[in-house]
């Protein structure tokens, strides 16, 4: 769950990178890099860390330059700990490439060596992001090379390339790349599953055009929405700022990450058409439905969220059922998400440390906290601990998702089955490892519902960490082995 953003402009973009990239601050915090691009030269400045703690005045200086890329580390495949696996991504074959990726390939393995017995090309690090940029290169270089002009790019030649990824290429990816001297390269994968948009901007006269992850990097820049890049097409832009578009795969349909609108995204993005703090509102509406068939509701005194996701969720599930809604839980800004810390051990660590109860909200009520999920359970079991040693009488926990009972394999750092407290386990099983009194899951066809309502185009969704269906239809039980054996 990377966090990806380009921009062709007509001024020097350093600092609109940065600031674009601290909005996508949530979407990784284990890495961050930019590249411009000056003329035919790139200039970068890369390193482990959040944006504020990797880049200092005298980097920024360096990153001279009208267009660039940037990029924030969610660790998924490849090695968290090394500084390499910090993106983007550089070839210098054909004309010169960078690239970013939010997403995660299913396929890597068999690309890699398809990479380097036949494409004779070197992958220096354990990323899936070095793997699909060598695969883009590859293509290009092997789409200009057989034309009638070989030494001059195209915009056919990159569309073309493209296309060529899309079919050697499985599971979710949100490309944007700069090629030397040409212009800003952004592509999505045939199923959507990873978000894209496209805005624009008016700059002394002139248009400007930025990609990101998520639209709140526009509201910010002073940006306006253009849409969102459609699952199979891409998107380039030369660096004088001229926009061309193309659909590259052979069949595509908008099917995005259901965990996007649960958790990822900030609640004031739009991702595929879906206000996701509309999307959670409503998902406290259809929870209470469900708590209403799983708790009495008169043994409710309180519903108090588990902040700050599940606000939203919590707030339209307290006023349908007629309860009150307050705030028990004060968060510590300066902490980071818990769910993304590797390490079980800093993540229990971390919760103590970033949410602190106030004692008078829980002393004798019967408290139904809600939050937007609970995956390995560790974080849930905390605050439940911290509940009750405030007084709370009894404790209810709520979900706004349904039980996350298997792995995600497009870009969801949760690869095994192991790990998840909803394997094997019915909600009344998970309570009592959480040591709540009850626990209410979401249904996942509500779930959906709430979400495609607000955007009938969708056609379907990436739910696979909730049903174990896996949209690209190329994993099965020997891949997640392998996957966990890997860990």
């Amino acid at each position: 769950m990377c966090g990806v953003f380009g921009l062709v402009a007509h001024e020097p973009v350093n600092q609109l990178l940065y600031d674009g990239l601290q909005m996508l601050q949530h979407r990784g915090q284990d890495a961050a890099g930019i590249v411009t691009a000056e003329g035919n030269r790139f200039h970068m400045h890369k390193g482990k860390g959040m944006v504020r703690e990797v880049f200092r005045t005298r980097n920024m200086r360096d990153l001279i330059g009208n267009a660039g890329i940037a990029h924030v580390r969610y660790p998924t495949a490849g090695n968290a700990k090394s500084s390499a696996e910090a993106q983007p991504f550089y070839v210098s074959s054909p004309f010169g490439i960078v690239l970013a990726h939010n997403g995660n390939l299913t396929n890597t393995a068999e690309l890699y060596d398809t990479v380097y017995r036949e494409y004779l090309r070197h992958v220096n690090t354990q990323s899936d992001s070095e793997v699909l940029l060598n695969v883009f290169a590859h293509e290009l270089r092997h789409t200009v090379s057989r034309s009638s002009t070989p030494f001059h790019l195209s915009i056919d030649h990159i569309f073309d390339a493209v296309a060529q990824v899309h079919k050697r290429v499985r599971g979710a990816y949100a490309v944007v790349a700069l090629i030397a001297g040409y212009g800003m390269l952004a592509f999505r994968d045939p199923n959507g599953i990873r978000p894209l948009t496209l805005g624009k901007a008016e700059q002394n006269g002139q248009t400007a055009y930025a990609v990101a992850s998520e639209n709140v990097v526009f509201n910010s820049l002073s940006f306006d929405l253009v849409r969102d890049i459609a699952p199979g097409e891409a998107v380039f832009i030369t660096f004088d700022g001229q926009l061309h578009s193309r659909h590259c795969a052979e069949t595509a349909r908008l099917m995005p990450c259901l965990f996007e609108y649960v958790y990822f995204a900030r609640p004031d993005a739009v991702i595929d058409g879906v206000s996701v703090y509309q999307a959670r509102a409503n998902m406290g509406i259809a929870l209470a439905d469900t708590v209403k068939h799983r708790i009495n509701p008169d043994e409710i005194d309180v519903v108090m969220p588990i902040p700050d996701t599940s606000r939203p969720v919590a707030m339209e599930l307290a006023h349908h059922l007629g309860k009150p809604y307050r705030e028990g839980l004060i968060k510590n800004r300066y902490i980071g998400r818990t769910f993304i810390m590797p390490g079980q051990a800093t993540r229990k660590k971390s919760v103590r440390q970033k949410l602190n109860p106030i004692p008078s909200e829980f002393q004798n009520k019967n408290v139904l906290l809600v939050d937007d999920s609970i995956v390995r359970g560790t974080t849930s079991r905390e605050i439940v601990e911290m509940v009750r040693a405030s007084g709370a009488n009894k404790i209810f926990f709520a979900s706004a998702a349904p039980e996350v009972r298997y792995p995600n394999v497009y870009g969801i750092d949760m690869p095994t089955r192991a790990e998840l407290i909803a394997n094997g386990r019915s909600a009344d099983e998970i309570a009592r490892e959480i040591s709540a009194d009850a626990c209410v899951f979401q249904n996942l066809d509500d779930l959906e519902r709430v979400v495609r309502d607000l955007n009938p185009a969708i056609e379907g969704f990436d739910n696979s960490c909730f049903s174990g269906c896996y949209l690209t239809g190329d994993i099965d039980d020997r891949y997640l082995l392998a996957l966990a054996n890997s860990r």
